[in-house]
């Protein structure tokens, strides 16, 4: 009778250390196949190191109180930049330049200067233009806020 008591503990303390190592088995693999996702979407292209970003783009966006005003950015190597804004028909033009700064995601750049604070999607040949919270703008007008490549930096 002890003997299959003995028995019976023994057996269930097995089969209990193996359930117990296939849980901490299946979690490792979960653990290394979630690293490994993290890991695939760091290393894999990005705007930043898959895309020939530096160059000349234009847009005319929109203007409270104007036609619109026409913009120029210029996105060089060595990120920096430099950007034109005409606001037509008031005959003003504003110039700034400064540094251009990758979100650790390598999609997003944000341009800082003196006159210009502004965060910006990289895309095949375009920049897309976000609002303060770094999200796509949105609505009938979203498209104006698309700046087009129109050269390569030389």
């Amino acid at each position: 009778m002890k003997s299959s008591v003995l028995f019976i503990c023994l057996a269930a303390l097995s089969l209990s250390a193996c359930n117990q190592t296939k849980k901490e088995n299946q979690q490792v693999v979960e653990s290394d196949s979630s690293d490994h996702a993290t890991m695939v979407a760091d290393t894999v292209h990005t705007s930043q190191n898959s895309l020939d970003w530096p160059g000349k783009y234009e847009a005319t966006i929109p203007c409270a109180d104007c036609e619109g005003i026409k913009t120029n950015i210029t996105l060089k190597n060595d990120n920096t930049f430099s950007i034109v804004s005409e606001y037509i028909n008031k005959n003003t033009k504003v110039e700034d330049s400064g540094k251009v700064m990758w979100h650790d995601n390598g999609s997003v750049v944000h341009l800082t200067g003196k006159e210009t604070n502004i965060k910006l999607k990289v895309g095949e040949n375009k920049l897309i233009g976000l609002d303060q919270e770094g999200k796509e703008i949105e609505g009938p007008n979203a498209h104006l806020y698309v700046y087009n490549k129109v050269e390569g930096e030389k």
